[in-house]
């Protein structure tokens, strides 16, 4: 038996500790053998036996079960040190990822207007006439519709060239009061240094009670949201065309560059134009069955924000996938 606890504790294996086991505790081993010898025996002599064999068998299943135990934890440290990696190796910046350029920023826009109590509304990309265009006093053959170069499918349906449909698909589905901004892809047939045929809008839509909202409202707003975006910068509003507004305004901030001294940026007029705007015309309000009503809206192109945040020259470059451009937003 002590030759047994010796090759116990000398064991290196888990198959040699099982061996040791079977030698013991198997149908023909030690144990099974020696318990099979009391049938022979009588009176004390039984029991004096088999009270020393039960106590060899108990010392036996603790000394194997801590081996066991000590075995399983050597090998599993010997496979963590297999394998185990050497972090100092890598370098973290170097698989560190970083949001796109035009998702930082319409987060950055998202952000803004959801503190300012804004719902975020969302609409389908393939879209049909009325949404997109009649329901926005833009009915057929008005000439306005140029302004969008339109991709059409030919069952007449159309990819939404502006988030406005969402707008409208909003006030079908919702009564007054609205306050909501629609951030999406919309698509134009356009591919220049300022345009691409797929890019991004976020518009807004306040619509109240009659007398409720106001172009002051809509003046606020935008003069907050643009020093939110830009920083310290001068806000203009000049009188411009939308169909689906009036009065309707283009919106200039002081430019970011030169700070309005004039530069080859902005034309050297000191001036960027950033978004359009404007009250939302009764026509709007009547496709959808709004009465008694006002409200405002305006609209907003991402990337040529982010194109102005981090001075991109290219609005195509922000399409290309370039890693030269794109690491230096990590």
């Amino acid at each position: 038996m002590e030759k047994l606890e010796k090759a116990i504790a000398q064991c290196s294996s888990l198959d040699a500790l099982e061996k040791i086991r079977l030698e013991l505790f198997g149908k023909k081993g030690h144990f099974a053998e020696e318990f099979a010898r009391l049938k022979h025996l009588q009176g004390e002599e039984k029991k004096e036996v088999a009270s020393t064999l039960n106590a060899a068998k108990e010392k036996f299943t603790m000394l194997l079960a801590e081996k066991k135990e000590q075995l399983e934890l050597g090998k599993m440290d010997e496979l963590m040190q297999k394998d185990a990696q050497d972090v100092a190796l890598f370098n973290a910046t170097l698989g560190a990822g970083a949001l796109h350029p035009v998702m930082e920023t319409m987060n950055k826009i998202i952000d803004y207007f959801v503190g300012m109590n804004f719902s975020i509304e969302e609409g389908p990309l393939v879209e049909d006439d009325f949404h997109n265009f009649e329901a926005l006093n833009l009915p057929k053959h008005h000439p306005a519709r140029d302004m969008q170069d339109t991709f059409y499918f030919d069952d007449g349906m159309l990819l939404r060239t502006h988030t406005s449909p969402v707008q409208v698909r909003t006030m079908l589905s919702q009564k007054p009061p609205i306050r909501m901004i629609c951030p999406g892809s919309v698509f134009r047939r356009d591919f220049d240094l300022t345009h691409t045929p797929m890019f991004h809008q976020v518009e807004g839509l306040v619509v109240d009670a009659a007398g409720k909202v106001s172009f002051a409202n809509l003046k606020f707003i935008l003069e907050d949201f643009l020093k939110h975006m830009f920083g310290d910068v001068t806000v203009r509003f000049r009188p411009s065309f939308f169909p689906f507004t009036e009065p309707s305004a283009e919106v200039d901030i002081s430019c970011i560059f030169c700070k309005g001294k004039g530069c080859r940026v902005c034309s050297h007029t000191g001036w960027l134009e950033v978004l359009g705007c404007g009250v939302v015309d009764p026509n709007v309000f009547r496709a959808v069955g709004y009465e008694e009503v006002s409200g405002y809206a305006f609209g907003l192109g991402v990337e040529r924000f982010a194109m102005l945040l981090h001075q991109i020259p290219d609005l195509r470059s922000l399409f290309e996938g370039d890693l030269r451009l794109l690491e230096q937003f990590r």
